[in-house]
Parts: C-alpha cells; structure tokens; sequence
C-alpha cells in the first residue's frame, strides 16, 4: 500500500517541491494556510502526473488545527507515514528592533508548529510502531545570522527538538531528522540581486539552492533507504556552512 505524508507549508517555496518530489511514491496532503490558489496548483500537477493527494487549510502552531489536519490525512488516505514540518517565517530585524510580539510570533510559528504537528501525529505512529518526521531548520540554526536572532533562535530550538525526540522515539522505531538548508531561491530570499550575487561568490559551489535540492534530500529521509538514521541534522547549503 502507498505510503502517506504531510507536508507543512506546502504550497510555495520548499514545501511546494517537497510535496511534488514525494508525491511519485507517496499519498501527498497539502497543507497550507493562506495560499489556498498555490496549494490547488501543487495538487492540480501531482494529480495531472498520476499521483495522488489532497488539500487541508490549518494554522498548524494551533494545536486543534494541527489535530485536525492529521485526522483529516488519516480519514482521507488510512494513516501517516511521514511528516514533513516545512511550515514557517523568517523576519530580518536588527536586535534592538524585535519586539516581544515578534519574537512570540516566530517562535509560535516556526517551532510550535513543530511541536504540535510531532504530538498530533503522535497516537498514530505508535500505534503503528512506525513513522517519520522530518523537520526543515536552516543553517542559521546552526551558526546563527546577524539581524535574525529571533528566526536563528527558532531554528536552532528545532534542532534541539530533532535530537531530543528522536532518542526518545528511537525504541519505538519512529525517526526524526533535520534538515538545514542553506541560501535557497524561494519568496523567503527576499535579497537584492546584488547580495545574491556576493552570496554565490561565498557559497563554494557557486550558486543558490533550487527548492528542489532540499527536496531531494527531504525524499532519502523519507524513503527506507534511510532506515539507520535518526537525531541528526544534515546540512543541505552548498559549503555555505561547514
């Protein structure tokens, strides 16, 4: 039987290509929340390509909305495989001008989203004794950037909730990975062609990342190939951070 995800955040950027990669061997849910025009695109090409999926709008740093997407893949497809956590945002603001608001908000989004979707997911995967989350952070969780301490901050909790969970869930056979992406071309990347341009020259392989590479990586994890792995963060930015 056909196995299937959810992918967060599903309608543009990462989560987009991520959806549309898995979508050749997976039952695909699209979540989204604001871009319902951009999920039906994503759904009407998997369905055009023989796959097949389906759309959910949720606020996933709700918990009941989180809930309601999982038994929503559940009812449509009879259970979950993987999650895929893609959802969030990124803010540029120096130190002094992020306020409490700000912070709240990003941390809401980007790692209780993270939160909610692991624990919605939860009763499902150990039923099953089975299962996958694969949480998208960014290598500025690693290292952290200047101007984005709140968004460096989330990601880096992400990672921390990578590591933890995954050596609580190990026994269970459930895997919980991390993906950190580097500079990548999506509506996120909000440079000027000019810092673009300073960015490859930094970046060792000379170019920013498609969606598409991060997808790739996204497919390993997901598939059995990656059977033996759990807790561990990969690095998916060209050299950019090493």
């Amino acid at each position: 039987m056909k196995k299937t995800v959810i992918v967060t955040g599903a309608s543009r950027g990462i989560g987009r290509a991520i959806a549309l990669k898995l979508a050749s061997d997976f039952n695909v849910v699209i979540n989204y929340n604001k871009s319902e025009d951009k999920a039906n695109e994503v759904l009407n090409e998997i369905l055009k390509n023989g796959g097949d999926a389906a759309t959910f709008k949720a606020d996933v740093s709700d918990f009941n909305q989180a809930k309601a997407l999982c038994d929503f893949a559940i009812k449509k497809f009879g259970t979950v495989d993987v999650v895929v956590n893609n959802a969030g945002i990124a803010e540029q603001k120096v130190f002094c001008d992020i306020t409490e608001d700000d912070f709240e908000n990003m941390m809401r989004t980007n790692v209780g989203s993270v939160f909610n979707m692991s624990k919605a997911v939860m009763s499902e995967f150990l039923r099953k004794k089975e299962g996958k989350i694969i949480n998208i952070s960014s290598v500025w969780g690693i290292c952290g950037a200047s101007c984005e301490v709140h968004y460096s901050t989330s990601k880096s909790a992400i990672i921390g909730f990578t590591k933890a969970l995954a050596k609580e869930l190990a026994p269970s056979n459930i895997f919980v990975n991390c993906i950190a992406p580097g500079v990548v071309d999506t509506d996120m990347c909000t440079f000027d062609d000019e810092t673009k341009n300073m960015l490859k020259e930094e970046i060792p392989v000379g170019k920013i990342a498609s969606p598409f590479e991060i997808a790739n990586t996204v497919k390993f994890l997901a598939s059995d190939e990656a059977s033996y792995i759990t807790g561990e963060v990969i690095n998916v930015s060209g050299g950019f951070v090493i």
